[in-house]
């Protein structure tokens, strides 16, 4: 099968890319670097990599060409970019996904397959997350996100295009940048008690996270690109399903690392949330998803990465992903 990852030299792109030509797949790549690292992706069979961005409708419809399913998960990512660039975030975000979709529609893409974010839910109170629950995005990142799902929608009730979104929670693991100014909090944790210093907790550490280890997140999307058409037009949640503290995080790094290492406070950073979990019943449902790996795992197999600065293949065993639901 021919595919088209957007955003594929990015940190779950390339995740996504290594599983998809394990395979057997062909894969394309479509990315602008503005995120994501041609070393992510060295010395793999990729058909064609296109430097471009999903803005670019001709550079969409040259990478597009045959192609059966597209993994749109080229963004702006970070709440505190979208706080300082609204109008960068949205132009990638939600004019890049509706370009992606239309170009889809018009060469014929059986379906789309579209990385959303938890951070659609907002603040609210209740947990777990639950699909049904009324979106309440406190960011512009989270808007453009909410957005990009409801084009999504939108495409598949009134075009002959098949689209899943996946709420993505809190991914980690190997090729996450720790450098970048909108780094997530596992890989600077992760990497600084590696060097010894004290993890920087913004806010106070009693904010807890559903932290999905990215083999999980790959799994959902190859899981919803063979799904049947029951899934096409749906959203859902792609986490583990279990949520951990920064604080217990930071205890779970010394335990791993045999060290004792105090963390650091700042204040919280306007648009975060402080509590997230979620429900994974729909999507267990619907295109078969069940996580694989453990936070724990996870971790342990970051730290190995991180440790050893390997570029290879570092997964962890999981069950096989079936070729159809």
């Amino acid at each position: 099968m021919l595919t088209l990852v957007t955003g594929g030299a990015g940190f779950i792109g390339s995740n996504l890319v290594r599983a998809l030509l394990r395979e057997g797949n062909d894969v394309r790549v479509l990315d602008d670097l503005s995120t994501g690292s041609r070393e992510n992706l060295a010395g793999l069979p990729v058909e064609r990599f296109t430097l471009g961005s999903v803005t670019d409708r001709a550079c969409l419809r040259d990478a597009l060409s045959g192609v059966e399913v597209v993994f749109h998960l080229a963004a702006l990512p970070s709440v505190a970019r979208s706080v300082a660039d609204p109008v960068g975030v949205t132009r990638a975000n939600v004019a890049g996904t509706v370009n992606v979709l239309t170009v889809s529609r018009d060469a014929g893409v059986r379906r789309v397959v579209y990385a959303s974010s938890s951070s659609v839910y907002g603040d609210t109170p209740t947990l777990p997350k639950t699909e049904e629950l009324c979106p309440s995005p406190r960011s512009p990142y989270a808007a453009s996100k909410l957005s990009g799902e409801m084009y999504c929608r939108a495409f598949a009730s009134v075009y002959p295009l098949e689209t899943v979104s996946l709420r993505f929670f809190n991914v980690f693991g190997p090729r996450q940048d720790p450098a970048s100014e909108y780094a997530a909090v596992i890989p600077r944790f992760a990497t600084a008690m590696l060097a010894g210093r004290r993890p920087l907790v913004l806010g106070d550490g009693h904010q807890s996270r559903d932290f999905t280890y990215v083999e999980n997140a790959v799994r959902a999307c190859i899981l919803a690109g063979a799904a049947g058409p029951a899934a096409s037009g749906e959203a859902m949640n792609a986490a583990c399903g279990e949520r951990i503290t920064l604080l217990d995080l930071i205890t779970e790094l010394n335990r791993l690392l045999g060290t004792r290492i105090e963390p650091e406070f700042a204040p919280a950073r306007t648009g975060d949330v402080r509590h997230s979990l979620a429900a994974i019943d729909k999507a267990q449902r619907l295109i078969g998803y069940r996580p694989s790996v453990p936070v724990r795992r996870g971790l342990e197999a970051t730290l190995a990465w991180y440790a050893g600065g390997s570029m290879g293949d570092e997964r962890v065993a999981v069950e096989p992903i079936p070729a159809s639901t």
